[in-house]
């Protein structure tokens, strides 16, 4: 086993729920030979263990193989912006698009996708059955809530990446129980996204969290989601539910106000994840160049420093990079930048998210007028001039372009361009069915009932 894998599994180990049971293998998941069945004596009995099981299912969503790296970099390292200068084959191929079904990254990230799933369904089961008395209705909902909104984003994650899925939604306790699932159709794995959303809207309170998930939580990822959907209408009034509520949900100014000087939970987050020096995040690691205690693996490419350090397209947005001292004058991204080193929030969604959804949507209604608003917002949260246009396709292509710098380390770049037909026009792939990550192989392997991508 490599170095880096060795290091990644030691990381997974901090994250095991009480209630789980870590198996030796780590290959065969579906079929539970990927490390997760029900430790029954263990089990969600009262109000506390509930509350330390919702708490795992958080430290699931924010493993190193899902939004504390892997997830996240698959994105940008595929979406042409962000450079690879390590030695290591897995995120290579990433960046070259050449993909294959044993790579290291898509398989990690894969896993622990449907270990939160897993982990999720757990919690769906056990909970309506918990008889204790200080486990009261609204607790007991709000569990349950913010259950089924990290399993619809979980699902989410994985059709977008993988294209239908195998969708489980139940807990595994033996492993044969789901060796031969087959895989769910785009359609149907959308639609399950939106059944588990439309329950946690039911379920969870409207109030603000930017840790943990709300009502005005999932408005916002209803709001994402009608956007992939094409949807315009529920896309804009999701995402008009979080703007309106500008006491709670704003853009700072400066840019860097909800990253710099170690700010955490600002109003510029809808969802963030936290971590601690226990429990780390770890992109800074990959970022940060040795001589501020990272590896500098993954760096902004040319054509992204020079947009970001425009005054006409990066304006504010230049704080997310760094540079090094002379003779190196190495460029290095720094939204992931704390001391101690991982103690970075993950960034989920932001308001701005919210802010260009809306401005796309309307777009596509042809309001242009509400959507040049909309994008003039964000552009001014960047000290940019407001955009003047009356063409449709060119406000298309600026929205575009504003989330390309926007979210330029985030989990974003290259769904944006797959879901905008863009890919192939931006990156050169001429083969739409690279579109979609690879099964992983081992999956393959461990289950008959599921069918590769095409081209792989």
């Amino acid at each position: 086993m490599s170095h880096f894998k060795l290091k990644a599994l030691m990381k997974r180990l901090a994250y095991i729920f009480p209630f789980l049971l870590l198996l030796t293998s780590c290959e065969k998941f579906l079929e539970v030979d990927p490390q997760l069945q029900v430790d029954e004596s263990k089990a969600i009995t009262n109000a506390s263990s509930a509350t330390t099981a919702l708490n795992g299912l958080y430290n699931r969503l924010g493993t190193n193989d899902y939004y504390g790296s892997n997830f996240p970099a698959l994105s940008y390292l595929s979406g042409g912006d962000v450079q690879w200068s390590g030695s290591q084959s897995a995120p290579q191929e990433v960046v070259l698009h050449r993909l294959t079904a044993d790579n290291g990254y898509v398989g990690s990230a894969w896993a622990a996708i449907y270990k939160t799933i897993l982990s999720a369904n757990y919690i769906i089961q056990a909970v309506p059955q918990v008889v204790d008395p200080l486990f009261t209705e609204t607790q007991r909902n709000e569990v349950l809530g913010q259950a089924y909104f990290i399993r619809s984003l979980a699902y989410f994650d994985l059709v977008r990446g993988w294209g239908g899925v195998p969708i489980i939604l139940t807990p595994t306790r033996e492993a044969s129980e789901n060796a031969n699932v087959a895989r769910s159709t785009v359609a149907e794995t959308y639609a399950q996204v939106l059944k588990d959303l439309e329950l946690a809207e039911t379920l969870l309170p409207e109030t603000t969290n930017r840790h943990k998930a709300t009502r005005k939580t999932v408005w916002a990822l209803r709001a994402r989601y009608h956007l992939y959907r094409s949807e315009w209408e529920q896309a804009e009034s999701y995402a008009t539910k979080v703007i309106n509520d500008s006491g709670n949900y704003s853009l700072l100014k400066p840019y860097a106000a909800f990253f710099a000087s170690n700010a955490v939970g600002t109003a510029e987050s809808v969802l963030e994840l936290s971590y601690t020096i226990s429990s780390v995040n770890n992109h800074s690691n990959w970022w940060l160049p040795p001589a501020l205690g990272g590896r500098r693996e993954w760096s902004p490419a040319p054509q992204l420093v020079t947009l970001l350090t425009s005054a006409e397209t990066g304006g504010g947005r230049k704080e997310l990079l760094g540079q090094t001292a002379a003779p190196g004058n190495l460029w290095y991204g720094k939204l992931y930048y704390r001391s101690p080193t991982g103690t970075d929030p993950a960034y989920i969604i932001r308001t701005a998210e919210l802010y260009l959804i809306r401005a796309e949507a309307r777009a596509q209604q042809n309001n242009l007028g509400a959507a040049l608003n909309d994008l003039h917002a964000v552009r001014d949260r960047a000290g940019l001039a407001a955009l003047i246009t009356t063409d449709k396709t060119d406000l298309l292509n600026a929205i575009s372009e504003e989330r390309r710098l926007e979210f330029a380390f985030e989990a974003d770049r290259w769904f944006d361009l797959v879901r905008t037909g863009k890919a192939g026009e931006v990156l050169g792939i001429t083969n739409p069915n690279k579109y979609l990550f690879p099964i992983p192989t081992a999956e393959i392997v461990a289950n008959a009932a599921i069918v590769q991508n095409t081209d792989y």
